[in-house]
């Protein structure tokens, strides 16, 4: 469905021209069914010329500079389109906030004790995540060097092999040892800051010049030898300062600390100077702090985190093998995330050079498959809800992860950006590891990628199998019958699909879509059948009757039409005395209030659930015969962000009459000064023969309020 033309470009080119042009705009979020300005200068809006284009049901001015712009259904393509205007994107006098920024303030007022968590993962997140296309293309690169070693075809290991094949490695090799530029780059542009500064430190300790003072002969160059992990460690004198010296390369935690150090540097800088000579001084004095730092504080910071980790899980190997085999699984998924995972590999080549075996990637096993298990089980759930970029990410991490025994672009695509699947993930390490420390441990005697081609290479190899495949289904069960997503962002993600579909004209037909149904009541399947027109008032003693008392009147097919049956118990009153300009004016369709006698708010009539905000105080329902009910909970609740709305289904579900919908705490909505009254209404009432609302009752869940007649 293409968006409707205005005479004068599309629908949201018309709206943004009828609200005074994106300079006019502060900010723009939207509900289930209007677009929320505020405005710079609510007289520069032409409410006239707003309710004159086509797919605008009502404009609402508010006091404050605030304009409510009624769409419907399709608000959130509309929305969509708005933000995406090249105007709204780059032109304007004063930053616009986004729906995204706007939610997050509302969040980050409300957040608890663990905010900082929660700013950890997204500092982690945003400076991986745009690096997934060459993460995923490294790590299919290496999916297929790993076919060919485990084939015999070339031994990738080999100190003599062929300029081809040293060449292939450069191929992927690229990506992860430049890996740390990449990553101070999203990092500092994470934390607003320039980010060629942050790649230009990092790339400062990883040029040739500082790499070939390792193991030098040069004048001031010191070499010792790491006899735990059997590695050199070189000290140049630089200044008359002792300098520890580093390969960074493949090292994340590093410019992740970097970075942060640098923010609080180049804001400090700005403080200071001018901002007419910001370009040539902030940057200059930036890096003239933040080179030194990193290589003679961070860098080697970095690198003793991870000496000092090995060194541990070596001597607890020695005295304590079966803890060591839980350990390794639960520690590595914090581990990879930070790069202190690869001073591991340097004790594991130790271990097969000195003992003929290492005792590490047999453990290690258990986290990379519970982590590849997780991935599935997003796979199989993005595959399930219609997500086209989710199951193109997991299908490539999969690969990877399965082919080529890479964890990265799993972490970094799709673990760390929803929090949800790590405790899942979890579960699956520990069953792993405890399979590898209860059945007496795994061995190696050689050093491989962890991945299907690679089970030969360990020892018990049945005891690996066993491990590796209850880490991979324990972790994939858990995260599909869970959802990686939280059921209000399950709700939004598939609202937001629904509408892209919608536009695009590829949404599927109700019947073939995946049910998603959530558990319902017993009783809530109860329906029954009345005379056309037959009254159905009940006393007020019994308008807080529980549901199952009610739902022999919950939803019927008339003789002559449907009957919708009231969703929440109390008072029913006409729309034009809930106090909503919009409601009274109809422009979202006929229908009725209800004064709540409580907070419990149930489907009104059987149907599917097109539409569930993620704030909980909207649903849209469409019925089997095309009969669009909206239920919107109280008066401009949307701005309580969710707060005191426990929503108990799910976008895309199938609903019959009485199953319950949300549970609100209708004190909480007095508290924040929002009416509580429950509108019902049938949003394409235009296109039925008539919509016969039924108000002046007190009447209990389940009764019947509306009759819709086609």
């Amino acid at each position: 469905m293409n968006t409707p033309a205005t005479g004068h470009g599309t629908l949201a080119e018309g709206i943004l021209r009828g609200v005074g042009g994106a300079e006019n705009v502060e900010s723009l979020t939207h509900c289930a069914t209007r677009l929320r300005f505020q405005l710079h200068d609510g007289a520069k809006a032409d409410a006239a010329a707003l309710d004159a284009l086509d797919g605008v049901m009502a404009t609402v001015p508010q006091s404050g500079d605030r304009l409510q712009i009624v769409i419907g259904g399709a608000v959130a393509r509309v929305y969509s389109e708005i933000m995406n205007l090249p105007t709204m994107t780059s032109g304007g006098t004063a930053p616009r906030k986004s729906d995204a920024d706007v939610k997050a303030e509302m969040r980050a007022k409300s957040r608890g004790r663990f905010a900082w968590l929660d700013n950890f993962f997204e500092y982690l997140s945003d400076s991986f995540r745009p690096l997934m296309g060459v993460l995923l293309g490294s790590s299919l690169i290496i999916a297929i060097a790993s076919v060919l070693d485990a084939l015999g075809v070339v031994d990738f290991r080999a100190a003599d092999k062929s300029a081809t094949w040293v060449f292939v490695d450069a191929m992927w090799r690229s990506v992860l040892y430049f890996l740390p530029i990449f990553v101070a780059y999203n990092a500092a542009k994470k934390l607003k800051v320039d980010p060629w500064v942050g790649a230009a430190v990092m790339a400062a300790v990883m040029t040739p010049n500082f790499t070939g003072l390792i193991n030098s002969k040069i004048p001031g160059v010191t070499t010792t030898t790491n006899e735990t992990l059997g590695t050199t460690e070189s000290v140049a004198h630089v200044f008359g300062l002792p300098m520890q010296l580093n390969d960074y390369g493949g090292q994340v935690f590093v410019p992740l600390l970097m970075v942060a150090l640098l923010a609080l540097v180049y804001k400090g800088l700005q403080r200071i100077f001018p901002e007419s000579v910001h370009m040539v001084f902030v940057p200059f004095f930036s890096m003239l702090i933040m080179i030194p730092v990193t290589a003679f504080l961070i860098g080697p910071l970095g690198i003793w985190a991870g000496n000092g980790l090995g060194e541990g899980l070596s001597w607890l190997n020695n005295n304590a093998p079966i803890v060591f085999a839980i350990m390794i699984p639960l520690l590595y998924p914090f581990l990879v995330p930070l790069g202190l995972h690869w001073p591991l590999n340097a004790l594991m080549l130790q271990n097969i050079n000195t003992l003929g075996y290492d005792f590490i990637q047999g453990p290690m096993g258990a986290w990379n498959f519970a982590c590849f298990g997780a991935t599935a089980g997003v796979l199989l759930l993005s595959v399930r809800h219609r997500e086209k970029e989710m199951r193109q990410t997991a299908t490539g991490a999969l690969a990877a992860g399965l082919f080529g025994g890479i964890s990265e672009p799993s972490l970094y695509g799709i673990h760390l950006r929803f929090k949800r699947i790590y405790p899942r993930m979890l579960v699956g390490c520990l069953v792993g590891g405890v399979i590898v420390g209860v059945l007496g441990g795994v061995d190696t005697n050689a050093f491989a990628f962890t991945s299907l081609l690679t089970i030969p290479v360990f020892d018990p190899m049945l005891v690996y199998v066993i491990a590796i495949a209850a880490s991979f289904f324990t972790a994939m069960a858990l995260v599909y019958f869970s959802d990686f997503r939280t059921p209000q962002d399950r709700a939004r993600a598939n609202a937001e699909r629904d509408a892209a579909e919608a536009a695009s004209g590829e949404a599927e037909p109700a019947e073939d879509r995946e049910p998603a149904t959530v558990g319902a009541p017993a009783h809530a399947t109860a329906t029954a059948t009345v005379s056309a027109g037959e009254p159905a008032t009940v006393p007020a003693a019994v308008a807080t009757a529980p549901v199952a008392t009610a739902t022999a009147t919950a939803t019927a097919t008339v003789a002559k039409g449907i009957e919708l049956a009231a969703p929440v118990a109390g008072r029913v009153v006409d729309l034009d005395e809930v106090g909503d300009p919009v409601f009274a004016s109809r422009a979202l369709g006929e229908g009725v209030g209800i004064e709540p006698a409580d907070g419990r708010v149930v489907a009104p009539v059987d149907g599917e659930l097109m539409v569930v905000a993620d704030t909980g105080h909207a649903f849209g329902i469409r019925t089997a015969d095309g009969v669009e009910v909206l239920i919107h909970v109280g008066i401009d609740t949307v701005q309580m962000q969710g707060e005191g709305f426990h929503v108990r289904v799910e976008a895309g579900s199938q609903v019959r009459a009485g199953d319950l919908l949300v549970e609100v705490d209708l004190d909480a909505v007095r508290a924040a000064q929002h009416p509580t009254v429950t509108l019902m209404t049938v949003t394409n009432t235009a296109e039925l023969a008539s919509v016969e609302p039924r108000t002046g009752q007190d009447v209990a869940v389940g009764a019947p309020v509306v009759t819709v007649r086609r």
